[in-house]
């Protein structure tokens, strides 16, 4: 064999090449053949790749690895989420265009991933700032637009300042931009969204089929978000007006509590309210305050309360009281409706407010305990609000009642006056998908003073960004002021017309790729048919949990909506999820600023590509932060280095023998090296379809050389083909971790076919049953002594065996045994007082 010396370098580009050249990843649509589909979210081409996405995309090339090797036809593509504005805000930054920074970081990026190994079948890559792909998605929009599921408004929207866009709910991150971490402002603009409310229900319906594929996490992240919620819409009076609001709430059994309503500043009811105010001056100095304030901030429990009063009043729809109307800054108008019915005896937001400015409170639950005595509770005397559950008080007819069965039965009163009615509400808003950048695929439309808002037609697409455009270095697009791309004529009318220069938010695009990789060079069609219903839906998904509202919500509406426009069949996009950890440096995530980033291409160039691989695999569950160890990734190309180094050692007594085919030992140490490796099998295979337990299936193969390398030297003589057996073994469940140097060592030792075009090994329970086995004897806990023992043998004579241990003796002479208890085949432990 002559392995000479173990050469990262050289082995992984020799193999590199091999396996481009055979074309080995390349996979087909086959429907005779059982099909897995993994992949990996994928990355923005910042023109590095580091560590978080060695760890996510080596995962996923283990499963699919794996999962070739047990027989299924597996397709494992790569792409590039392109669009954006990281490239556009990095293109200003040097002064050069987004398409360039993006093209050439795809190419570093290209071959970075090449570098290592990673099984992708590159014929099926994409990019999404390509008109061959974007020209889908605006198709897409157009039949969205057709069916009502697309739509323009004018409503306040979350506005980065300094990134020169408006931004989804999901993209502001406790009142900041989640990509510059600038303040978020409301301002009004007209507005693309997608209707992703219509699929409210279903989007949290479906949630149920997703259970135990999905982490619990994720699910009830979406389920939080989507926040459907049970109640009755109210409908309050305004006094001296011809006006009403509607308020949606979950307690209408507090609705005779209600001493004061709150409505946001956005409500469109409140100009009229404050038209003859006195004071209109001041409370429109404060209401615009108010709609400059982050959503966020103006939900949160901490929130300082503010308010005006309109000088206007409504009347409680049970008591006929007169109710002051009061503009505050925790209404949201992206809530409900709006307005909220103010109870402060039962809801501490509205006690604090009532407290601050003076409102009265009327308690109508009364507690439990309060309720048996004969008494009730005084709303005066409270110090917070009473929110837990209780009998009604003040509340006429319905005094008495169980407040939960006093909320239909008060609904149901007003709905005979036409004044409520049983209602659902849901947290979950329309997407937004209008972006004032330039690096995005252009929206479709095209503006016409005679014909007004006017699709552009599907022979007409794609509608290309144009290239050519010149960055502006205050962010701001550069296409309003491109009267090239500007000016066009009404497909409908033939007379002068503007295009749409908003571009599509970037999750327009991530939302849809992984269909595109079924068919991706199908120039017909956008997701071809039978490629679609082969492949489709994703097996495995892997991504971090960040992703969970943003992206896999935005996938799992799209998928939804494509099917009901005729697209695909499918409803959901994953059956499975894994959310990898964080890669961390120090006790804090990697990044740039804080300095502490582990470049990959350093670490391949010192050990190899599979040294980086195996240590990013075995330092942690998948699911699981990893604490980067420069002492760890050392011990991972000294692990490799020994299983080189054995395999060298026997290579004038190895043969070219399939894993686990030995069958006949020799002798006891090739009866245990068989039942080490038929052992390390059933682990590895258990660990892999097992939450993917890396860490465990590394560990259990660590085992096994060093079982190998405590019987080569009686083996070499006795039974060398227990050890061509069980190297063999090591070497194929090894490799989809360390591909390179185990692709090497399989032909090392003597094998013509490569291991991609090995199964996965298969143990034998024949051989995980031993004539003898080891047991450990404690003594009150501690280990004093083993032996060996029939396999299965009677308890009383493994007791008698334990017992009789010289060291066991002294440590139980001249003291009382309590109690000895015997776990079958591996421990004895003897209790004594």
């Amino acid at each position: 064999m002559a392995l000479g010396k173990y050469s990262p370098e050289d082995i992984e580009k020799k193999w590199q090449a091999i396996w481009q050249e055979s074309g080995c990843f390349q996979v087909e649509t086959d429907p005779s053949k059982p099909k897995y589909y993994v992949l990996e979210m994928f990355p923005y081409p910042s023109g590095k790749i580091h560590m978080g996405h060695v760890r996510n995309y080596s995962i996923g090339d283990v499963v699919a690895r794996f999962k070739s090797m047990q027989g299924f036809n597996v397709m494992h593509p790569m792409g590039w989420d392109a669009f954006g504005l990281p490239a556009e805000n990095a293109a200003i930054k040097h002064k050069t265009h987004p398409a360039t920074w993006t093209y050439q970081n795809i190419s570093e990026m290209r071959e970075q991933l090449k570098r290592l190994g990673y099984s992708y079948d590159w014929r099926r890559e994409i990019a999404t700032c390509r008109p061959e792909y974007y020209k889908w998605e605006q198709k897409f929009f157009l039949r969205f637009l057709e069916k009502g599921l697309a739509y323009r408004k004018n409503s306040p929207q979350n506005w980065c300042p300094t990134c020169n866009t408006v931004l989804a709910n999901e993209q502001v991150e406790e009142g900041l931009c989640w990509r510059c971490d600038s303040e978020v402002e409301q301002k009004d603009m007209e507005q693309w969204f997608l209707r992703i409310t219509d699929y409210a229900d279903e989007l949290l319906d479906d949630l149920e089929s997703l259970e135990g594929g999905w982490p619990e996490r994720v699910l009830t992240m979406q389920r939080n978000w989507i926040g459907k919620s049970y109640g009755a819409e109210l409908t309050f009076q305004v006094k001296d007006m011809d006006e009403s609001i509607d308020v949606f709430t979950t307690r209408p059994d507090t609705l005779y509590g209600a001493t004061f309503m709150s409505v946001a500043a956005e409500h469109p009811l409140v100009e009229k309210l404050i038209a003859d105010a006195p004071n209109k001056g001041e409370i429109e100095a404060f209401v615009a305050n108010i709609r400059n304030m982050d959503r966020i901030k103006r939900g949160a429990d901490d929130l300082e309360k503010e308010g005006i009063f309109t000088g206007k009043y409504c009347v409680n729809p049970v008591t006929g009281k007169d109710i002051p109307i009061f503009v505050a800054n925790f209404v949201l108008m992206g809530y409900g409706t709006g307005a909220v019915m103010a109870v402060p005896a039962h809801d501490q937001r509205d006690f604090e407010f009532a407290t601050k400015y003076g409102l009265s409170k009327q308690a109508v639950i009364n507690p439990p305990e309060l309720h048996e005595k004969g008494e009730q509770l005084d709303a005066a005397n409270l110090t917070e609000a009473y929110t837990a559950p209780g009998f009604l008080i003040h509340s006429g007819e319905f005094d008495g009642m169980p407040n939960e069965d006093a909320k239909k039965a008060i609904v149901e009163h007003l709905d005979k006056s036409g004044k409520g009615k049983m209602a659902v509400n849901y947290r979950l808003r329309d997407w937004n998908v209008s972006r004032q950048r330039f690096w995005g695929a252009p929206i479709p439309v095209i503006y016409c003073d005679e014909c007004g808002v006017v699709p552009v037609p599907d022979e007409d697409l794609p509608v290309l960004l144009p290239e050519n455009a010149q960055v502006r270095q205050d962010g701001k697009s550069p296409l309003p002021a491109m009267e090239e791309f500007v000016n066009c004529t009404c497909p409908k009318c033939g007379k002068p017309a503007r295009r749409e220069t908003d571009t599509f938010d970037t999750f327009f695009e991530s939302s849809w790729y992984y269909m595109r990789y079924c068919d991706p060079r199908n120039e017909d069609e956008a997701l071809g048919g039978e490629h679609l219903d082969y492949w489709m839906n994703v097996d495995q998904y892997i991504g971090g949990i960040e992703h969970a509202i943003l992206h896999l919500l935005y996938s799992r509406f799209f998928t939804k909506a494509l099917r009901d426009c005729g697209f695909v069949k499918h409803g959901e996009p994953f059956a499975n999820l894994l959310t990898q950890g964080m890669v961390l440096k120090d006790g804090s995530k990697m990044s740039k600023s804080k300095g502490n980033v582990v470049d990959p291409n350093a670490m391949i160039n010192r050990y190899g590509a599979d040294a980086t691989r195996l240590f990013i695999l075995f330092a942690s569950p998948p699911v699981k932060e990893l604490e980067w160890s420069d002492q760890g990734i050392d011990g991972a190309y000294r692990f490799l280095s020994r299983l080189w180094r054995l395999i060298e050692d026997l290579e004038d007594v190895l043969t070219p023998m399939t894993p686990a085919s030995h069958t006949q030992p020799a002798c006891e140490a090739a009866k245990g090296l068989r039942f080490k490796e038929h052992d390390t099998i059933r682990r590895a295979t258990r660990d892999i379809e097992n939450e993917f337990q890396f860490n465990t299936v590394i560990a259990a193969i660590m085992e096994l050389v060093n079982e190998l390398y405590q019987v080569k030297d009686e083996l070499k003589e006795s039974d060398p083909a227990a050890l061509s057996s069980a190297i063999a073994t090591a070497v194929t469940l090894l490799s989809p971790v360390a591909p390179h140097i185990c692709e090497e060592l399989w032909a090392a030792l003597g094998h013509k076919a490569h291991l991609t075009s090995q199964s996965w090994p298969k143990y034998d329970e024949k051989a995980l049953v031993l004539d003898e086995v080891t047991m450990v004897v404690q003594v009150n806990g501690k280990v004093r002594g083993k032996f060996e023992a029939s396999n299965n043998a009677p308890q009383p004579e493994v007791e008698k065996l334990a017992m009789n241990l010289e060291n066991v003796q002294k440590f139980i002479e001249d003291k009382t045994v309590r109690k000895v208890i015997v776990i079958p085949n591996k421990l004895v432990n003897i209790v004594v007082g």
